[in-house]
């Protein structure tokens, strides 16, 4: 389908505007559902960078212009009636949501299975992601005498120096005992997630990579 064909095919509402579901292209999992414009449709199709209009701000939103987080288009569906798209992109960041979390659908909702009905709502909880948050909440957010604070003031090489160090350290500890492998792992995974944010890496782009393989 050209863009000339899709132009005609989509129906914007009296406002102007048609919903966008945005899906990852690797992982298939909806990130986000967000609204377009004409004027955000063409300039996406144009650009590759993904547009939507702002509803509360009343404006052309480039999605990563304040976060950094931007979006890339990698394919787009309409649906029968024309109403509605489909988009495939791949994150930037890993982050979706304006909270923070990886996907704006991140609240998950438990149906019981006796009787179909909504038990509970609950938030995301993933550990490494909530590490990721803090570490990242800390670098923008300085305190004194922070650790993570410390390595990143450091930089780099000395950020890699202790992740060495701690992948050393768990080696050893894997020939005493178990308790200590826990603790040394412990350290580990938190100097490597301070790595990853030094980076730019989130670990729902780690997650995404390993479901690809």
């Amino acid at each position: 389908m050209t863009k000339e064909e899709l132009m005609n095919i989509v129906k914007f509402d009296d406002k102007g505007l048609i919903p966008v579901i945005a899906q990852d292209y690797h992982s298939k999992h909806v990130r986000m559902l967000a609204y377009m414009d004409k004027e955000a449709l063409e300039k996406t199709l144009e650009t590759g960078n993904v547009y939507y209009y702002s509803r509360s701000r009343n404006k052309l939103w480039l999605k990563g212009e304040e976060s950094g987080h931007f979006q890339y288009l990698k394919g787009m569906s309409v649906d029968c009636d024309g109403d509605t798209l489909l988009i495939q992109i791949e994150q930037k960041g890993g982050i979706s949501c304006h909270t923070g979390n990886v996907t704006c659908f991140y609240r998950n909702i438990e149906i019981t299975e006796s009787k179909n009905i909504v038990k509970e709502i609950s938030k995301d909880t993933s550990f490494l992601v909530n590490l990721e948050n803090i570490i990242k909440d800390r670098k923008a957010n300085p305190k004194e005498g922070s650790y993570t604070n410390y390595l990143f003031k450091e930089g780099i090489n000395k950020i890699l120096k202790k992740f060495g160090e701690e992948a050393c350290e768990t080696i050893i500890a894997a020939k005493t005992n178990r308790d200590d492998v826990i603790y040394e792992v412990s350290d580990l995974m938190y100097h490597l997630t301070v790595l990853m944010v030094e980076l730019g890496i989130s670990w729902d782009e780690i997650k995404t990579e390993l479901e690809k393989r």
